[in-house]
Formats: structure tokens, C-alpha cells, sequence
């Protein structure tokens, strides 16, 4: 099945599409950005951590190699930039869209304490507030924050602690703002996105979730897509309803449509493990996806499954 939604959320999978040099490999991405001319920067664990592709999925350069550990997120910056965020090294890299290395916050290689609040330990992703250029880490793994900067880096104060409750986080997975500078954080074990006030003072959530991983909002649409890792275990696996999915929700929490949301696999239709989530300005989706560790690792033999999707909006 290569068409996903319904109407007017209507999508075909482009495959194959991204057009990798002969012998390279992605291993997994774990993100994906789009720039203002509608290039592709899929940040990715294997030897090229950066690889970038036009529209069409032709290849045109790549990037970062000796630099970062361990890709995880990938928000695009005002003025060409684009911010690299390595759990492997507990970093933020403010990039220029041909890999120049602007800035980096974090001290590679040494993690703040376990459970300390302070940055980072396993850092996550960065979400940019539109109006300000003030922007948000989320601090995931080894943490259960997030940490609010300006747009030079300097820290202005962090939230949040391990629970369930409001402003309480179970992994700060990914994070986004919209065009008035809410923000967003897909809680991926708590099964929620929470949105606060640029302040960190708790406003609502949304629920209805199966592990929210990626987390993109469209500024121009007012529209929220998110990849869902998927919540089926055990006798459950082959269940519907439960994810891996792309869901599509307004800025009140309303699902708009779900894409996917068929048991694991990798047939046309179905999704393994969707990471990352970004837009061009035709609307397609680009779907990044943590499928090696996931699911590809686990073979026997162990091999490397489709980690890049991309979804074709139809009937503009």
C-alpha cells in the first residue's frame, strides 16, 4: 500500500528516493531538516553524518565526518544555519548549511551528573522561538529538562524533573515552537505532548500518543506532525492502532490524520521507528527513522532496513 491518509491529508511514498554514493550507507537517520531551497540534511549514525540531497533525492554533498558521535537531532536555524544536537557526546552544534561549526554548547564527551538538571546529559533536540531566535534544548536521556538560551548561547534557565505529573518528563524526546513561541515537548514515555508558555509555565497537553519521538510544527500551516515510535509489546505487535505512525494534529491537539499506524514493517504503507519528521514547502514529509537500532540490528543476520521515507502530498 504506497498511499497513506485520507483526504486532504493524502500521501504517496516516493521509493526508493534518496540516491546515496555507491558504497555508503545511512546505518539509520535519526533526523531530518529541509532548507528554504527544499535540500534535505539527513543527519544519520553512519560514516557521513550529514548527507544532503535535492527534491528529487540526488545527492549533493556530505558532512561532519570526525565530528559528531552519535546523530539525534536536526533543527534548521535562521540564516543557513542548522543546530546538530549528538547524544552521543552530550552536544549542540550550531552548523552552517555547509558544516561549519558556529558555536557548540556542552563539552563533548563529558555529560553533566545523571539526573543533575544540568546541561546536558544525552541532550535531544532544539526548537527556535521565531520571534525572539532565543532557543530551547530538550535534555532527555540523562536528564528530565529543558534549557532556554539566547540566540548567542547563553543559558537563561532550564524546567522540568522525572515524573508523570504537568512540566514533569519521562524522556524530553524532541521539541518545537510555533509562531507565537509556544512550545512543545513530545514526552515520549509519558505518551504526551506537553505545550508551555515561553516562560515554562505548563499549559496543556495531548494525549492519545504512542511514543511521540518526532516533532515537527509547520509555522505557515498551523499544523503539528508528529512520528510515533509505536506502543505494541509482546502479544501485541501485530495490532492496529497502536503505531508506528505520522500523525497530523492542529494546534489544539486534534488529530487531523494518521499516516501509517499498520504494525511495524517495511512494506509500502508501514513504518518502523520514526524519529524525526521534516516539511518542504510542497508539503511533503520526510520520515527519519531509528530503524537499525529498532528493529535491523535484531535479525539474524543483522541488517540495515530502510531508515529514510519520503511522503508525497497529493491533490494540492
Amino acid at each position: 500500500m504506497g498511499t497513506l491518509g485520507r483526504a486532504p491529508y493524502t500521501y504517496e511514498v516516493a521509493e526508493p528516493w534518496a540516491q546515496l554514493p555507491d558504497g555508503w550507507s545511512f546505518r539509520e537517520v535519526a533526523a531530518v531538516g529541509v532548507d528554504a531551497q527544499d535540500q534535505v540534511y539527513a543527519f544519520n549514525r553512519g560514516a557521513h553524518p550529514m548527507m544532503v540531497f535535492d527534491r528529487q533525492g540526488q545527492f549533493l554533498r556530505s558532512w561532519g565526518e570526525g565530528v559528531f558521535t552519535r546523530a539525534h537531532g536536526i533543527t534548521m536555524g535562521p540564516d543557513a544555519t542548522v543546530f546538530c544536537t549528538d547524544d552521543g557526546d552530550h552536544t549542540v552544534r550550531k552548523c552552517t548549511l555547509e558544516g561549519k561549526v558556529l558555536f557548540t554548547l556542552g563539552v563533548p564527551g563529558k555529560p553533566a551528573p545523571f539526573m543533575s538538571g544540568d546541561p546536558f546529559h544525552r541532550c535531544t533536540h532544539v526548537a527556535l522561538d521565531p520571534r525572539t531566535g532565543e532557543f530551547y534544548v530538550s535534555d532527555g536521556y540523562g536528564n528530565a529538562r529543558v534549557h532556554k538560551y539566547t540566540p548567542d548561547g547563553r543559558l537563561l534557565f532550564s524546567w522540568g524533573e522525572s515524573g508523570t505529573d504537568p512540566g514533569q518528563f519521562n524522556i524530553s524526546h524532541n521539541i518545537a515552537t510555533d509562531q507565537d513561541g509556544w512550545v512543545y515537548v513530545a514526552d515520549r514515555e509519558n505518551h504526551r505532548i506537553q505545550v508551555f508558555d515561553p516562560q515554562g509555565k505548563f499549559e496543556t497537553q495531548w494525549v492519545n500518543m504512542a511514543r511521540p519521538s518526532g516533532l515537527y510544527i509547520d509555522q505557515a500551516g498551523d499544523r503539528a506532525y508528529v512520528g510515533e515510535s509505536g506502543s505494541a509489546i509482546g502479544p501485541n505487535a501485530a495490532a492496529r492502532g497502536l503505531g508506528p505512525r505520522i500523525s497530523i494534529l492542529d494546534l489544539h491537539g486534534q488529530v487531523l490524520a494518521r499516516l501509517g499506524d499498520l504494525p511495524r514493517g517495511e512494506e509500502l504503507g508501514q513504518f518502523i521507528a520514526p524519529h524525526g519528521v521534516g516539511l518542504d514547502s510542497h508539503g511533503d514529509i520526510y520520515v527519519a527513522e531509528v530503524a537499525w537500532t529498532a528493529y535491523g540490528s535484531q535479525l539474524t543476520p543483522p541488517r540495515e532496513v530502510r531508515s529514510l521515507q519520503k511522503l508525497v502530498r497529493q491533490g494540492l
